[in-house]
């Protein structure tokens, strides 16, 4: 199988930048607090799928540019549209957004959002599928999609929210389209933090990922995914195997003998 290189990926609908093996993707149009269109979807998609073959890439963060994260799906571009499509072309549309969260949970790499600002929407769902959320003081996460006479259960919403926040927190936000102000996404699990500059937290926490066994991580991820459909007895057998496989690595052989000899290990992922 071919690893993929994309320290050197050029994006066409978003920045992409890669300091060492932390990727950081920002959402860059600012004038309309950073929406997203049908194509960069589908390019945020195919993105988050190449990552799982690409072995120069260790961490990923999601940002919006100009105090903003994301507004949801731009009304003109992909709302207007989708009024005149029909069922098929309807559930084409959505399905592709549902394989945009699919992607973002399949990679091994751990993504951390940043967010500021407006969260809405597709915005939101983004951030909710990341596996760590950092966030401003004046961050909104809203779930918007009753507001426009739609469902709540979009992109995997009814399944993953709850299990984040609660299903009682859940089912409110999902209901009503309300804004989860900052204070109340800490206090409720779904922000790791708050400060005045979460894309700074967002990299410390990179760091400190990719400073780690990168192999093992994609491993832990990989469980944390795949444990919600699983018994407790599936789910010891699954981490037993697991964890027989991080043993056959080279991180684990060296943590050891750095251990023995009052080292400090060094990580490759291998």
């Amino acid at each position: 199988m071919q690893v993929t290189q994309l320290a050197d990926y050029r994006a066409q609908h978003f920045l992409w930048e890669v300091d060492g093996t932390i990727a950081t993707i920002t959402l860059n149009r600012p004038d309309r607090k950073n929406p997203l269109t049908f194509e960069s979807y589908a390019e945020l998609r195919d993105l988050f799928r190449n990552l799982t073959y690409a072995d120069d890439v260790q961490a990923v963060i999601v940002r919006g540019a100009g105090g903003n994260f994301c507004s949801g799906g731009d009304v003109h571009e992909i709302i207007g549209p989708l009024t005149k499509m029909d069922m098929k072309q309807l559930l084409a549309f959505t399905r592709m957004t549902g394989d945009l969260v699919k992607a973002m949970r399949a990679c091994p790499q751990p993504v951390i959002s940043a967010v500021e600002g407006v969260c809405a929407g597709a915005g939101a769902i983004i951030a909710m599928s990341s596996d760590l959320r950092y966030a401003s003081a004046d961050a909104r996460v809203a779930f918007l999609f009753t507001r426009v006479g739609l469902a709540g259960c979009d992109m995997g919403a009814c399944a993953i929210l709850p299990r984040i926040i609660g299903q009682g927190n859940a089912s409110e936000l999902l209901f009503t389209g309300r804004a989860m102000k900052a204070d109340e996404g800490e206090r409720w699990g779904f922000f790791n933090g708050i400060s005045e500059a979460p894309y700074d937290n967002a990299l410390d926490s990179a760091r400190r990922i990719v400073a780690g066994p990168n192999f093992a991580h994609g491993i832990t991820k990989t469980m944390l995914h795949q444990e919600w459909n699983m018994s407790i007895d599936q789910a010891i057998e699954a981490e037993a195997q697991a964890q027989a496989i991080c043993m056959q690595t080279n991180d684990f052989r060296r943590a050891y003998e750095a251990f023995v000899n009052k080292q400090t290990p060094e990580f490759l992922g291998d």
